[in-house]
């Protein structure tokens, strides 16, 4: 029988239309999870924002990534009302890796998976995921409000050989994760170690997540 925890702060959302603007089967589990333990009821619109920003625009690895999370999630927000569905909160999430202030996106090709794995084996590195919600003011539903938030976890890799980063490469793992590994899956094998939460990592910081909802819905926001 399927466990769940009666939290009186997060009954609010059980009837709110909550849409997760994202296409990616990583926070798609992860959200179900939040649904299936505090009872809750979402569905995933993948965002068309077209994730271009320029790098050099900001100061701070963090602010890009929230830009980006802002952009996901307003790009949903806006399209649904356009097509006059309601939408009582939209949450869009970006992840980037970061070493050496420097971002690395999802490789493309098995050659860059390599170049990025190269770089980050026996060091440590940053990830950063930032999490957006927009919802419509309560006592003004023809404006909304923009609330976001970044999370980072410091990421240690091992020492890998060559032959095993080959190796993981060859199997496409990296191709759609940021900085090229995923935590959840092969790349497990070669994390020594991380200071932080271990979700944020493969895409959406649980806890950090809870927290915030719990806040809005505290503060009677939504």
């Amino acid at each position: 029988m399927a466990m769940s925890l009666n939290v009186p702060h997060l009954q609010s959302l059980k009837t709110k239309n909550v849409i997760l603007a994202s296409a990616s089967p990583r926070r798609r589990e992860i959200i179900k999870n939040l649904v299936r333990i505090f009872g809750l009821h979402f569905r995933v619109v993948p965002s068309q924002f077209p994730e271009n920003l320029d790098k050099k625009a900001f100061s701070k690895p963090s602010e890009y990534v929230s830009e980006t999370s802002k952009g996901k999630a307003l790009e949903v927000y806006q399209r649904l009302k356009h097509e006059n569905e309601s939408a009582d909160l939209v949450i869009g999430v970006d992840t980037i890796v970061v070493i050496d202030n420097m971002i690395l996106e999802k490789p493309a090709t098995q050659e860059r998976a390599l170049v990025m794995l190269r770089e980050l084996r026996g060091r440590g590195h940053s990830v950063f995921t930032a999490v957006t919600f927009i919802y419509p003011r309560k006592n003004d539903p023809e404006h909304h409000v923009v609330k976001s938030f970044v999370e980072e976890t410091l990421v240690e890799f091992s020492n890998i050989s060559d032959e095993g980063l080959q190796a993981y490469v060859e199997t496409n793992e990296p191709l759609d994760k940021a900085g090229g590994y995923g935590y959840q899956g092969l790349a497990a094998f070669f994390i020594k170690k991380i200071d932080g939460d271990y979700w944020n990592v493969v895409g959406l910081p649980s806890c950090r997540l809870y927290q915030e909802l719990e806040a809005l819905c505290t503060a009677d926001e939504i």
